[in-house]
């Protein structure tokens, strides 16, 4: 289903980006700025864990769903290979060519032409960068959320035996009004560091990332951003994230549709795992 997604010409109100986990968690742990926040009051069960079970989770990663991600990785890096092949343009020197090759020709080398040609190469060392809405609505089930992190971390995961490295941006974007998008996004997993499978399982499949951080992160934000989201009840959909919202520099991100309740990819890990591979092997990160 196609949903309407973030319009040209709203009014975008951004918190600073935040480049690391730990500024993250720092963010969320920091003071209040409005009353009644919502990210540390709820009741215990609220998001599946308390405020101290969600910083724990944050802090020491989601392990309890890593026995079934690692099955999924094993299956995956069995279809997918060693390595990614792309064809590229090589040059290739020889005595008839499209160019000629100057410094060669004046060294007296007859193969002193130039020609391009295709030739299949691994595409070993390319940087993936992925930014994923946290937002989803509250009719949507949390075995979605579930499902859609672990086929994320399974992929993921397999991609980086394939020589790639990734990148995980989390964004919370949503409205406050017709017009009044606010959006934050903050670094998962950077490109320099390994991929934490726990880290990446909590971010993106459990509810307490959105209910519980991302809400104490716009508790803390400047008075009146605070009130307005806290007013919203922390926005409402379209919680699409979009490139912009990431910081300057950062080019071409693939950004994840949010998560809503009538999507049929995330019933089950089967399907979400189905949808994420076809996304990932049309962008030539794994072979077919």
């Amino acid at each position: 289903m196609i949903r309407p997604g973030a319009r040209p010409g709203d009014t975008v109100h951004a918190l600073p980006a935040l480049w690391s986990w730990q500024e993250y968690v720092d963010r969320a742990r920091a003071p209040d700025s409005i009353r009644n926040g919502a990210g540390r009051r709820n009741a215990a069960k609220w998001a599946g864990a308390t405020w101290d079970g969600a910083l724990e989770l944050a802090e020491g990663g989601w392990t309890t769903v890593l026995p079934e991600v690692d099955a999924e990785v094993a299956e995956l890096r069995e279809r997918v290979g060693d390595e990614v092949l792309t064809t590229a343009m090589t040059p290739a020197w020889d005595v008839t060519g499209s160019e000629v090759d100057v410094g060669v020709y004046l060294s007296g080398v007859p193969e002193c032409m130039v020609d391009a040609v295709p030739q299949r190469i691994s595409a070993r060392g390319r940087v993936v960068t992925f930014l994923i809405p946290a937002g989803f609505d509250h009719t949507t089930p949390h075995s979605a959320v579930l499902h859609r992190g672990v086929a994320l971390a399974a992929l993921c995961s397999s991609i980086i035996a394939a020589g790639h490295s990734v990148e995980i941006w989390s964004g919370f974007c949503a409205y406050v009004s017709k017009q009044d998008r606010f959006a934050a996004v903050t670094r998962v997993i950077s490109a320099a560091e390994p991929l934490d499978i726990g880290r990446l399982m909590f971010a993106t499949a459990h509810p307490a990332m959105l209910r519980r951080l991302w809400m104490a992160v716009w508790d803390s934000a400047p008075p009146e951003e605070a009130r307005r989201m806290k007013g919203a009840r922390y926005g409402y959909a379209p919680y699409d994230c979009l490139a912009e919202d990431l910081p300057e520099g950062i080019t071409e991100p693939y950004v994840l549709p949010y998560l809503a309740p009538e999507d049929p990819q995330w019933v089950s890990v089967d399907s979400a795992l189905a949808w994420c591979r076809e996304v990932f092997t049309n962008l030539k990160l794994l072979r077919a």
